[in-house]
């Protein structure tokens, strides 16, 4: 069974890249309607002063007119224009008159300027079709070569710098969830370790208590008898723990059990492995004796371990009670594990089921992620945290019918 949390990173990448690719096509399309806008823009200014100097070279007041021209036509063009004469020749006055847009160097001669132009005349011709000024004989008199302004231009490539700081994104992003990924990959492989270790450690510490007391009761037979039976539990204990973690990964086979029995089992270890220096905890069954659900035994018993151990370390008080409760509803088998302990903060609430999140010194934060896993990955229920106060703490385990 894979990890929902990798098919959830997989569909982020994907969603990323198709963000990014929508992003850059949304952006270059609109980039180059704005640049045909701008220079259809840009070329009806030029057909209009050719348009003027037409009306121009007809004018009786061409002082007066040429005045009006270059206040509300010739001063409008940020865009490189060049006129030439019929042959191409650019037209060069003093002034700067006969281009617009265009800058060269204040030491530059009058016949180097005219080089000059006559170079930019070459790199017009093949950006656009020059604009005729003609005579009202019909005949040519004068040439309008222009180019694409610095906001054309800017916004033709606009889009592929947009395309740049996408893939930059991605990239970033990728890098990001790679790293998320395997630190919390880390972080479980430290879990699952330490998991290990402290799953292992009770039933070895104990076999170690036995093997201590049969040392000391070797003479009496009802005493090595009673030690074996406990032995016996351990190594059963012991081989429950490494068959739940070779299911870790794998489907389960569940199995209709007898839920209060199996509660009486888990009881039974518990009461006889309880630390009872500072304070008393006593666990109760209530509810349903007979109701059964599909369960692996195993992966179940572990999940009822995490929240027993869960409540003990959240109990103070020197008298501390455990309740299971067994509820047979309408749609579903429903257990709920009850404790009188210190609660559960509201800020903690939402982060209790999340791997790595501890309340205690020494934890590490895998219990209640691996119970939530078992519950609705492999049995296919749900767990909440139904209430939590000062006065105690109530998780709901509902499992289907």
């Amino acid at each position: 069974m894979k990890y929902s949390s990798g098919r959830f990173k997989q569909r982020i990448k994907l969603l990323l890249l198709v963000f990014a690719i929508i992003l850059a096509l949304a952006s270059l399309y609109f980039s180059q309607l704005l640049v045909q806008k701008i220079q259809q823009r840009e070329k009806e200014i030029a057909k209009l002063y050719a348009s003027s100097l037409t009306y121009l070279a007809n004018s009786k007041n061409v002082s007066e007119n040429f005045t009006f021209i270059f206040e509300n036509i010739i001063q409008r063009i940020d865009f490189p224009m060049i006129m030439t004469d019929a042959e191409d020749n650019p037209i060069y006055e003093k002034g700067g008159a006969g281009f617009r847009n265009l800058s060269f160097d204040s030491t530059m001669t009058h016949d180097e300027v005219l080089i000059a132009l006559r170079e930019k005349v070459k790199e017009l011709k093949k950006e656009s079709t020059p604009i005729i000024v003609y005579y009202p004989e019909g005949v040519v008199w004068k040439k309008i070569y222009f180019g694409s302004s610095n906001l054309v231009i800017m916004l033709k490539y606009f889009p592929f710098a947009q395309i740049t700081f996408a893939f930059i994104f991605i990239l970033i992003a990728y890098m990001s969830l790679n790293y998320f990924r395997k630190s919390e990959e880390s972080s479980i492989w430290v879990g699952m370790s330490k998991e290990t270790a402290h799953q292992l450690g009770t039933p070895i510490s104990s076999l170690m208590g036995w093997n201590e007391l049969l040392k000391m009761e070797y003479n009496n037979p009802d005493k090595v008898l009673d030690i074996s039976d406990e032995i016996s539990n351990d190594l059963t204990r012991l081989n429950k723990i490494a068959n739940r973690f070779s299911k870790i990964g794998s489907k389960p086979e569940l199995k209709e059990t007898n839920l209060f029995d199996m509660f009486e089992e888990v009881k039974r270890y518990f009461d006889r492995r309880f630390p009872q220096m500072e304070k008393s905890i006593t666990i109760s069954i209530e509810g349903n004796r007979t109701v059964k659900a599909k369960i692996n035994r195993d992966l179940f018993e572990w999940v009822l371990e995490n929240l027993i151990k869960n409540a003990r370390d959240a109990i103070s008080n020197k008298q501390g009670k455990i309740t299971l409760k067994i509820i047979d509803a309408q749609n579903s088998v429903d257990i709920e594990v009850s404790d009188n302990g210190k609660g559960i903060s509201p800020k903690q609430k939402k982060e209790i089921f999340k791997p790595g999140f501890s309340t205690k010194k020494r934890g590490w934060g895998l219990g209640l992620s691996l119970t939530k896993r078992i519950i609705e990955d492999y049995h296919g229920g749900k767990i909440t945290l139904k209430e939590s106060s000062s006065e105690g703490t109530t998780f709901l385990i509902s499992l289907p019918k």
